[in-house]
């Protein structure tokens, strides 16, 4: 009490807290009118990932779920689920669905495994020779941490987009 009595007589320190709580005070109708998961959510939500930019039909599209940074985006030891699929070769799209999800946050990987080894290839200096692509489409020259692909799981039904990006 001190302390905010001794900020409350400094007018800059008093008109910040006042805007912060009126701030505060702006948020509470969005979080009151925020729908509360049903118990029927619990394990019964479905999440598509639709993937688009395959430059050719060859192999399969691998998608890899993440369910925290942990391992992300390279480790498949730490993955919660996945799952591999043909591409289409008419649209060059593929489409994944991962049924019985939890609500909360994810994150995916997509690799298009063109050879269908079963891994992410690279040239001699470490440069994918294969596309890859993470959600929320973070377009960076590194591969993108949990916390630029990640996304909340909130409805029954959910899709996430993820374009294939080839480096060579």
């Amino acid at each position: 009490m001190k302390i905010l009595r001794r900020l409350t007589n400094q007018p800059a320190a008093f008109l910040a807290i006042l805007a912060l709580s009126l701030w505060m005070t702006s948020l509470l109708p969005a979080v009151q009118a925020a729908p509360l998961p049903s118990a029927q959510s619990n394990a019964t939500d479905k999440l598509t990932v639709r993937v688009t930019g395959a430059r050719n039909a060859k192999g399969k599209i691998i998608v890899y779920l993440f369910r925290d940074p942990q391992g992300f985006p390279t480790d498949t030891s730490k993955i919660i689920r996945q799952q591999s699929v043909n591409i289409d070769p008419n649209t060059m799209t593929a489409l994944v669905v991962f049924k019985d999800l939890p609500p909360g946050m994810f994150a995916v990987t997509v690799l298009h495994d063109e050879n269908d080894n079963g891994k992410m290839d690279t040239n001699f200096l470490g440069i994918p020779t294969e596309g890859y692509g993470a959600s929320k489409d973070p377009n960076k020259m590194r591969a993108p941490t949990f916390d630029e692909a990640r996304f909340l799981l909130n409805a029954a039904e959910q899709t996430v987009n993820v374009k294939l990006r080839y480096v060579l």
